[in-house]
């Protein structure tokens, strides 16, 4: 992720060894550092959150939050680590990272491998204090496997690590915890959130609490969400998690299970993007996600309805250099279709993908 000589040298590597190594670059500094760049049309406000950029690290790469200095120096205008457990838990059993290299996309089947919320919360801890001096940082909250109450390890998370980041994150979508997106259906996912959101309140200084939702909803299942997510008091939704899809695709490993990321995403998660724009009539800020590649790819899902977008997979493939470009490419678009921010731009192509 340092060159194309370097991306090349990483894809003869295991994924997952390479995704370490890739932390551990950036730890040491041998990634160089962009900068976060910034404009009047770039700056967003939404959910309470101020961001420089409207370009997001997505969950999943920095899951116990190691790297949280050297991430906020690559351009990101927020960054979202985790997903975080009550307890540490390895996940499932390796190899459970594949690239698709052909499709230009990613599947994996993690399975919430992470070092636990109080590792993780102690690390989130030594964050800078001052306002301005730190990247806005939010946690993706998860639950353990063998958990005898799911729906409580999340509030668990939050009251470990809350007091300690800007924004947090519901994610009952990943495909790879079994039974897990079963919390997604009304009642289930009404009284999740419900006790999310109470230990929220509990906080000195409460955060916003997004909610994570998967690609592969049926159009009920959807409406379904949208009501809840309004009705609950959620600041936000990201849309959405990878897919268990296999359409159109070519690589070798397309067979293999777990959720796929990437290229092969994008139309998916877009439409989803656009539905749920639709079915909330803009009533909460959305965060676009899924096989974003490209300045022009992040335009479509703020056109679709989105307010602030997230990136990973196309990391693989273009390396950290992508941030920037996106950033710079976005503030372009803006300014050539005569939008002056953000939220003016919103949504604004939003019936395309209807």
């Amino acid at each position: 992720m340092i060159s194309a000589l370097g991306l090349k040298a990483m894809h003869r590597l295991d994924p997952e060894r390479a995704h370490h190594l890739a932390l551990r670059a950036l730890r040491l500094g041998l990634v160089p550092a962009t900068g976060v760049y910034t404009s009047a049309r770039l700056r967003v406000q939404f959910a309470g959150l101020e961001l420089p950029n409207p370009v997001g690290l997505a969950a999943g790469f920095d899951k116990n939050a190691v790297a949280l200095a050297p991430l906020a120096k690559q351009g990101f205008g927020f960054l979202e680590v985790g997903a975080a457990t009550p307890r540490p838990q390895e996940g499932n059993p390796r190899p459970r990272l594949f690239r698709l290299s052909e499709d230009q996309a990613v599947i994996n089947r993690f399975g919430f491998n992470n070092e636990g919320a109080q590792a993780i919360a102690a690390r989130l801890a030594k964050r800078p204090k001052g306002r301005g001096e730190r990247a806005v940082v939010g946690l993706n909250l998860g639950a353990n496997k063998d958990s005898d109450d799911r729906a409580d390890d999340f509030a668990q998370v939050l009251r470990v690590c809350g007091p300690h980041v800007d924004f947090a994150t519901v994610n009952v979508s990943s495909p790879n915890t079994e039974k897990l997106r079963d919390l997604q259906g009304p009642e289930a996912l009404r009284a999740l959130l419900a006790g999310v959101i109470a230990a929220r309140d509990e906080m000195a200084a409460p955060i916003p609490i997004f909610l994570k939702i998967a690609p592969d909803l049926d159009a009920e299942g959807l409406a379904g969400i949208a009501e809840v997510a309004v009705s609950s008091g959620l600041d936000a939704v990201i849309a959405t998690n990878t897919t268990l899809s296999r359409e159109g695709l070519v690589s070798a490993h397309a067979g293999e299970a777990g959720g796929l990321s990437g290229a092969p995403l994008f139309e998916r998660s877009t439409r989803v993007l656009a539905q749920l724009s639709k079915l909330t009539d803009s009533a909460l800020p959305l965060i676009g996600v899924g096989g974003i590649a490209s300045a022009e790819d992040a335009y479509a899902k703020i056109l679709a309805g989105a307010s602030a977008v997230q990136i990973y997979s196309a990391l693989i493939y273009h390396g950290m250099t992508l941030v920037d470009e996106i950033a710079r490419g976005l503030d372009a678009l803006l300014e050539r279709d005569g939008f002056e921010t953000i939220a003016q731009a919103s949504g604004k192509g939003r019936d395309a993908w209807l």
